[in-house]
């Protein structure tokens, strides 16, 4: 400001911002992060990779480990694997189904998408997809998540889940303005069970299944319902999987989009993604990946 060059500090809750600056100033974390990002800031990071103007991190970009230079989570971990044996760079990307959306609307050149199969069949319908470029990964559930020590409840069938979200004090859930499919699903299962005045009244809202979980290991939620593949708090346990009847299976499915740049490159890592040798990291990361 005193340079008389306008500054916000902020990036607001809507997406005008993409285009109303020239350059963000990346100084939230730095060579000191060795841990998952939560909260608000997590939120804040995702929205960073949708600027349309370029990022200029103060030393290393919010969201990567200071000791390992891994992007946090399982497929960043994936990722962060492939770019030291390649040398191949990449500027990711990970947010709730809506989040997504808008990043992928927004016009910016991507070389690959990850998303669910219903936003891959919506990005299809609207011509952003190379034609026969998808590829399905595998599936994701739903699970309870309690925190570590702490009793582990029966979610065994409909009936003792339902009793479990009576009894509990406080529930955990990504906030379904996000446009996040969980706690949709949720909300879902509760108002079938006559139940869900009661989960909303109870509800912790989250930016995310890692961040709910994040508020049951800190003592903010007693329990939380999160894609089992979301949970890397530490203190944080997946009490079980929602049982069969009643529980939503997410595949996910990777593409190359039209706007992409190195569409070679993705393609090998999807190649690389999907290799046997893949399948057991995938299966601890709480997938169940495709069987070709």
């Amino acid at each position: 400001r005193p340079l008389g060059v306008p500054a916000a500090t902020w990036l607001g809750q809507g997406l005008g911002w993409r285009a109303a600056y020239g350059l963000v100033v990346d100084a939230l974390f730095g060579a000191g992060l060795a841990r998952d990002l939560e909260g608000d800031v997590a939120a804040l990071v995702n929205r960073l990779g949708q600027a349309a103007c370029p990022v200029l991190a103060v030393d290393v970009p919010s969201g990567i480990d200071g000791d390992t230079g891994a992007v946090r989570g399982v497929v960043g971990g994936m990722i962060d694997d492939y770019s030291k044996q390649t040398g191949h760079k990449f500027n990711f990307t990970v947010g709730p189904t809506g989040m997504l959306r808008d990043a992928l609307n927004s016009g910016k050149p991507t070389d690959l998408v990850i998303v669910s199969a219903p936003l891959m069949a919506e990005l299809e319908k609207t011509g952003k997809i190379t034609p026969g470029s998808r590829l399905d990964l595998g599936r994701v559930g739903l699970g309870i998540v309690v925190r570590a020590g702490a009793p582990v409840p029966d979610v065994s069938s409909p009936a003792a889940v339902k009793d479990l979200l009576l009894k509990a004090k406080s529930i955990a859930y990504t906030d379904p303005k996000l446009g996040a499919t969980s706690s949709t699903h949720l909300l879902k299962i509760a108002e079938d069970f006559g139940i869900k005045d009661e989960v909303v009244r109870k509800g912790l809202l989250a930016t995310g299944g890692n961040d709910a979980a994040a508020k049951v290991a800190n003592g903010e939620a007693e329990i939380a319902v999160a894609p089992i593949s979301d949970v890397h708090a530490k203190d944080a346990r997946i009490a079980g999987p929602l049982p069969e009847a009643i529980q939503l299976w997410t595949v996910y499915s990777a593409a190359i989009p039209v706007s992409s740049t190195e569409p070679k490159e993705a393609r090998a890592f999807v190649a690389a993604l999907t290799a046997p040798a893949m399948r057991e990291r995938w299966l601890k990361a709480g997938w169940e990946p495709q069987t070709k």
